[in-house]
């Protein structure tokens, strides 16, 4: 932790526009703690699957909210664990069930609200690079470095049936392509912290970029903005 406030990078962007990947290895290469904040709407996704709750069904997401808090836990080797209610949802996040319906649980008002609130108390705790949807618009507008990362979707589809496929999953492009066509409209058209860039982000476009490339590009952007 510095010895004055915690530093905090918000990074934004749609689903596979590459923030987890280059995130965390910016977050490394600074020492500051990383979190993609999808991780927690999926652990409460998830959580609320094992309860046989209807991802539609507002009333129900509101009670689990209140009564499942979400906790993050940092490791010391920079991974990090989501345990909702006490049980850790980590193992379980990126199944293919949490996937279809993490965006329909991400729009409720009181779901948003209390992780909103478990995101703000991990940035006043330490140095950190925050990804998701809002957090240059909603849960850090304070935050001294913004960057929305886009690309099209075809790019993001690309990359994401490569790994798909590298970890033996069956999805053709053209499904993976469906999906996230699927979720960039539920995510920038919900009402509650729809998704688009801040407007003192620094929008990013990525296509025919590496990891390394982009990484780079931001670590030399936070330089020029941090004193």
């Amino acid at each position: 932790m510095s010895a004055a406030s915690p530093i905090a990078i918000a990074l934004d962007g749609p689903a596979a526009s590459g923030k987890t990947v280059v995130g965390r290895m910016v977050a490394r290469k600074l020492g500051y703690r990383f979190l993609d904040t999808g991780v927690m709407y999926r652990a409460m996704t998830w959580a609320a699957l094992q309860a046989k709750i209807n991802p539609k069904d507002a009333a129900k997401l509101r009670g689990l909210a209140r009564e499942r808090p979400v906790v993050v836990v940092f490791g010391e080797d920079r991974g990090v664990l989501v345990l909702v209610g006490g049980v850790d949802a980590t193992p379980h996040v990126r199944e293919a069930e949490v996937e279809q319906a993490v965006s329909l649980v991400s729009q409720v008002a009181e779901v948003r609200d209390a992780l909103v609130a478990v995101q703000r108390r991990l940035a006043q705790e330490a140095d950190i690079v925050m990804a998701g949807r809002d957090i240059g618009t909603v849960v850090l507008p304070d935050a001294p470095v913004k960057v929305f990362l886009t690309a099209s979707a075809q790019e993001r589809a690309r990359r994401r049936h490569a790994e798909m496929q590298a970890r033996g999953d069956g999805t053709t492009y053209e499904q993976v392509l469906a999906e996230l066509q699927r979720r960039d409209k539920l995510d920038s058209g919900r009402k509650v912290s729809p998704m688009r860039p801040a407007p003192d982000a620094q929008v990013v476009v990525t296509d025919g970029m590496s990891e390394e490339q982009v990484a780079s590009f931001l670590l030399a952007l936070i330089g020029r903005k941090l004193p």
